[in-house]
């Protein structure tokens, strides 16, 4: 597998394959992995200074190629790079990374390099989170307020339960 960083424009060749659809994040890195030069694996990378980390986002491997250990190293190997400084502004920092996936929890549970911070067996509380959303919107330049976007906004009520870990690196 090649891993590159790339721009944001890659996303569209996995878009389909991710479960959510939400705005891209600010001030990400991207990265792309790729078999023989087939894009297999994408991931994004923020910065999460205020709590003294990075966050990964995005995490998508393409359905051929799920199951085949790709993007377990893909995912690692991007992790790696942030924690020894390679990452936003050279920060060596851990990776906080959420996920739903069943098949991908019990590998983050059974690695090392990685450490269960949180878990929610069920879906928030949508409305509080769209309430949140649209204050958050209030004095923008652009207020959504009445919107069909703050009408159905928010995150959570799924009944999905997600898994929080974060990446403290090889020992």
């Amino acid at each position: 597998m090649d891993i590159w960083k790339v721009t944001g424009s890659y996303w569209g060749i996995f878009k389909e394959h991710y479960y959510l659809d939400l705005p891209m994040p600010p001030a990400a890195e991207y990265f792309m992995g790729t078999v023989n030069g087939e894009p297999v694996s994408h991931l994004a990378v923020c910065p999460m200074f205020t709590a003294h980390a990075y966050r990964a986002t995005r995490l998508v491997t393409v359905p051929e190629w799920q199951g085949a250990g790709v993007g377990t190293k893909f995912l690692t190997y991007v992790m790696e790079y942030h924690k020894s400084g390679y990452g936003r502004r050279g920060h060596k920092l851990p990776t906080i990374f959420h996920t739903s996936h069943p098949q991908l929890i019990a590998y983050l549970n059974r690695s090392s390099n990685w450490v269960l911070k949180s878990q929610q067996m069920y879906g928030g509380n949508k409305k509080k989170s769209g309430g949140s959303i649209a204050r958050a919107q209030i004095g923008k330049k652009k207020n959504t307020i009445g919107s069909k976007s703050e009408k159905s906004g928010g995150y959570g009520g799924h009944f999905r339960a997600v898994q929080g870990f974060k990446y403290i690196g090889k020992r």
